[in-house]
């Protein structure tokens, strides 16, 4: 009989247990997406309770708590951190089914030394069991990146920071994971939205340039993707509602740029021409820098207005988007190979239902001695489960390569979230000894355990070239 969360969670076959305790289980982490904060990276930054460090900014808790019927006072309002502490607890064992169970027995354990099983009526013991632990420097974020054998932090940047945070940290000798800037334009694509004009002024101002063309938009956005290079960028990444192409001109991209400047929306096929040659032409500068490009499909985001004025984006009120994904994306590739500038490419998705779909299409376009240069992404955040990562590479395994995938990402804004490297990698494991079991693939654990290692982490170091 299998206990719970021991030692042997989430694998139930000697295959599986022998890849992830002899091959995954030590392997280092490769982190090339996420949302942590380099502030607080550069800064260490000490936590005052537990609440700051485990449930701030975690829509997913929040979702659940919403779920649960908790007040929103004890979720994001003026709540005491203590009362919101006690809020999820008195949550959590009612999450069950929800990866949520999993991740927050699993930070608690791994991070705060807490081995039982987590009951509304302890709350209050658990609160002091984890404030206790937040008085040592090992809950620091150095210390949690260095415990968890992080070697590469890809971070989530506006193209008008300043990154003097990246700066700092690659200055502190003492911080031994490489910190990076990721080059994220959703700004300058998203021209209907109110954020536009005021980014073209900010652009204009980081950059020392005077935009009044799409020329002086274009030549100011190079300037920062080299500003990004030269502080050690080497992704971008790039979030769409829905994919898209409509082929454009130069002079018809400008006068859609003089229009959106202008204070008018563009509709649905202006938008799309914008943002067809906006997005080929920054993926001409990834190409010639050798930068990996991601694309995050499928969000529909700040669905619920009453509390999107109240609380901002980011606050859990996401959801699946459906639409019509083959074609453009298709189209969309096939313009940047056409123009020989489609740069290594990682293509996640929100909705399940596209899974086959982008595992197919990836095949389309790979390259002559690169191994897996267009990525089928991990199972991203309503994935970023156990039937989701499972769908994600049986469907990536089926139609391409799964021996040359990149493996997991945290895209968490928690350093406590590395816990989800070892949920994937024992899900991994089980997939893939489930193989073993059932005679589809050779008992040769030596062959079979350096692929799961691949996957763990040396394809992402071999993929995005980041010296170490």
């Amino acid at each position: 009989m299998m206990h719970f969360m021991d030692e042997d969670f989430l694998l139930d076959s000697d295959s599986a247990k022998i890849l992830y305790h002899d091959y995954a289980k030590k392997m280092p982490i490769y982190d090339y997406h996420c949302h942590l904060s380099p502030k607080e990276i550069a800064e260490n930054k000490a936590f005052d309770t537990i609440t700051q460090i485990w449930l701030a900014g975690d829509h997913y808790k929040w979702r659940a708590m919403r779920s649960f019927g908790v007040d929103e006072r004890l979720i994001t309002g003026d709540a005491s951190d203590k009362e919101k502490f006690r809020a999820w607890i008195e949550t959590l064992p009612y999450t069950i089914g929800n990866p949520l169970y999993h991740w927050s027995h699993m930070e608690l354990k791994r991070y705060f030394n807490f081995d039982g099983v987590v009951q509304a009526a302890d709350w209050e013991q658990l609160w002091e069991h984890c404030q206790a632990q937040l008085q040592s420097d090992e809950l620091r974020p150095q210390s949690i990146i260095q415990r968890s054998q992080v070697k590469v932090i890809c971070t989530t940047d506006d193209p008008v920071d300043s990154l003097i945070y990246h700066k700092q940290i690659a200055a502190d000798q003492a911080i031994e994971a490489k910190v990076l800037p990721t080059f994220r334009p959703d700004r300058a694509l998203e021209m209907n939205k109110p954020t536009f004009l005021m980014f073209v002024e900010e652009l204009g101002a980081v950059s020392n340039k005077k935009i009044t063309q799409f020329q002086d938009f274009l030549e100011a956005l190079e300037k920062r993707i080299d500003y990004f290079h030269e502080a050690g960028c080497r992704v971008a990444d790039h979030g769409f509602e829905f994919l898209f192409y409509e082929a454009v001109t130069l002079a018809e991209a400008s006068a859609l740029f003089a229009k959106a400047c202008d204070g008018d929306r563009l509709n649905l096929t202006e938008e799309k021409q914008y943002k067809t040659f906006l997005l080929q032409f920054l993926a001409a500068h990834y190409s010639r820098l050798g930068w990996v490009m991601q694309w995050h499909i499928g969000a529909i985001r700040n669905n619920n207005t009453k509390r999107f004025d109240a609380l901002g984006p980011d606050s859990g009120f996401d959801s699946i988007n459906d639409f019509q994904l083959a074609k453009p994306l298709n189209q969309l590739l096939n313009s940047l190979e056409m123009q020989d500038c489609l740069p290594k490419t990682i293509i996640y998705t929100l909705n399940p239902t596209h899974n086959d779909l982008i595992a197919s299409t990836i095949g389309n376009f790979q390259a002559s001695g690169q191994k897996g240069k267009i990525q089928f992404g991990s199972g991203w955040w309503y994935n970023d489960k156990k039937t989701g990562m499972i769908q994600q590479m049986t469907a990536l395994a089926e139609a391409g390569l799964i021996s040359t995938f990149v493996g997991m990402l945290t895209d968490s804004r928690s350093f406590l979230s590395y816990t989800r490297h070892e949920y994937f990698r024992r899900i991994l494991c089980q997939l893939i000894g489930g193989w073993i079991e059932a005679g589809e693939l050779p008992r040769d654990y030596a062959f079979i355990g350096q692929i799961v290692q691949d996957i763990s982490f040396y394809n992402a170091k071999n993929y995005f070239q980041i010296a170490l």
